[in-house]
């Protein structure tokens, strides 16, 4: 009898509960999280140059990469704009000083094109601008509004002193070299190595 009596309980309890509706419990789910914050920096889409700049471009690695100076400055005459320090100097001249005094225009350029290439626009033409740092105006060269990557990056290639000078409002000081959208070679300056 206490069994009965005890599955009588059990049942009585059991229609009671159904009978009695219980609170509902929502969790809050936890915030999604940002997924842009998550991802690494995205470097900036590399700029495509123009099969004419490509060609003038693999011409001077060419000559850079025999150590060629005669090579450089025949392709530099083609346009006769063409800047490669401030005073004037002819070219091959002005390489082979830096040369001698310990700066390799050769070595120098193949770093630079071996950089990414910034784009510019002058007077409705494009030029093709290497590191594409230097083609960046300089208010947008001051270090905290680049990414960390492109921080370091001019940081390496100008130095304190360098980044000193943009803060100062100047455009980038330092070793730089254009190539125009048609393929001439526009200058080759060497900025703090030299053209100052």
């Amino acid at each position: 009898m206490r069994s009965a009596s005890l599955c009588l309980a059990a049942a009585l309890m059991g229609l009671a509960a159904c009978g009695r509706a219980e609170p509902e419990v929502v969790l809050p789910l936890p915030p999604v999280p940002d997924e842009r914050l998550a991802q690494p920096p995205h470097a900036p889409p590399e700029i495509e140059i123009s099969d004419a700049a490509a060609r003038t471009r693999d011409e001077l690695l060419k000559q850079a990469t025999r150590g060629s100076l005669r090579g450089l400055a025949a392709i530099a005459a083609r346009n006769p704009d063409f800047k490669s320090n401030l005073g004037g100097q002819d070219h091959e001249r002005f390489w082979d000083l830096l040369r001698r005094t310990g700066v390799d225009p050769n070595r120098k350029l193949r770093d630079l094109l071996d950089q990414p290439a910034g784009l510019r626009e002058i007077d409705g033409e494009r030029w093709y601008v290497w590191p594409d740092l230097a083609a960046k105006d300089a208010a947008d060269l001051i270090p905290e509004k680049l990414t960390f990557q492109d921080r370091k990056r001019l940081l390496d290639l100008i130095g304190d002193e360098g980044v000193g000078r943009i803060r100062a409002g100047e455009g980038y000081p330092g070793m730089r070299t254009a190539i125009s959208e048609e393929g001439v070679w526009i200058y080759f300056v060497l900025g703090q190595d030299g053209e100052d």
